[in-house]
């Protein structure tokens, strides 16, 4: 066992001694998962993620238990997935994302929730101040300009929020970002919200919990590769609960980087990598 002292650390263990090891497991939040799968890697051993955060989305989207004594059987006696990774571009060190990265009210809400909030509501306190976050930004026109990239086509737009999801839904499937994305196609899925009223804000909020995608001048989906957000006024960033910095943001897939332990799961066909939506 080992305990991280500092940002990237968790990432420097991995590379030093994860040879040593026939499976590497994480006790901590979305960051600290992000940082081992990425130096994990391309290296064939599997990592198995212990709810220890406040979020733990990861974990919440996988369905892994959050006693870590119920969890650690449960992984070892699972199956494994290798999913797509969100590959975060820049000057500084690589970052990878499993969820989602995200511009708006997403961000609002992982740098406006208090510390005290988590420590006593959980994922709740999250709720409450992104729906806080929605309302502000729907009453008091509090949207910015975005101009979405998706391989190369171009998409402009006032707008709330804009998502590079790679797993649909959170909160255990309550909220599901937008039709037909999954883990391990191969592609990302940007979600642009674009409401212009409270009516807008709540029907696109009904068709979220009800999984109603069909056509609608608010929400906007293209699945690709490679992705840059572009904002004005500059924005903050979010990955997987951990804030970024300010637009702009490019992003990348990394297909089927990460493998993960994961409890039995049902048999299915597998995806046809590179999907695309029209």
């Amino acid at each position: 066992m080992a305990v991280t002292e500092h940002p990237g650390h968790a990432s420097e263990i991995a590379l030093a001694r994860a040879a040593d090891y026939d499976a590497v497991f994480t006790l901590g939040g979305d960051g600290t998962a992000m940082e081992v799968a990425g130096a994990l890697a391309g290296t064939m051993r599997p990592l198995g993620v212990l709810a220890g955060g406040t979020g733990n989305l990861l974990a919440r989207a996988l369905g892994i238990p959050f006693d870590p004594r119920r969890a650690v059987p449960t992984l070892l006696g699972g199956d494994e997935l290798h999913i797509d990774l969100g590959r975060i571009l820049g000057a500084g060190p690589v970052r990878h994302f499993a969820v989602a990265a995200g511009v708006g009210i997403d961000a609002a809400m992982v740098a406006e929730t208090p510390s005290w909030l988590k420590r006593r509501l959980g994922v709740l306190a999250y709720t409450i101040t992104a729906t806080r976050a929605a309302l502000r930004a729907v009453l008091s026109q509090e949207f910015f300009h975005v101009r979405l990239t998706v391989d190369g086509e171009v998409f402009e737009s006032a707008a709330a929020a804009v998502m590079i999801a790679n797993f649909g839904a959170v909160l255990n499937d309550r909220i599901t970002f937008g039709p037909g994305i999954r883990f391990d196609d191969g592609v990302l899925d940007a979600c642009l919200y674009s409401p212009r009223s409270l009516r807008d804000a709540t029907r696109i909020m009904w068709r979220l919990l009800r999984r109603n995608f069909s056509s609608d001048e608010a929400m906007l989906y293209r699945s690709g590769r490679h992705f840059r957000i572009e904002t004005q006024p500059p924005r903050l960033a979010q990955a997987d609960g951990e804030l970024l910095g300010m637009t702009p943001l490019e992003i990348e897939v990394a297909p089927r980087a990460a493998r993960l332990l994961v409890p039995r799961q049902p048999r299915r066909e597998p995806s046809r990598p590179g999907r695309r939506r029209p």
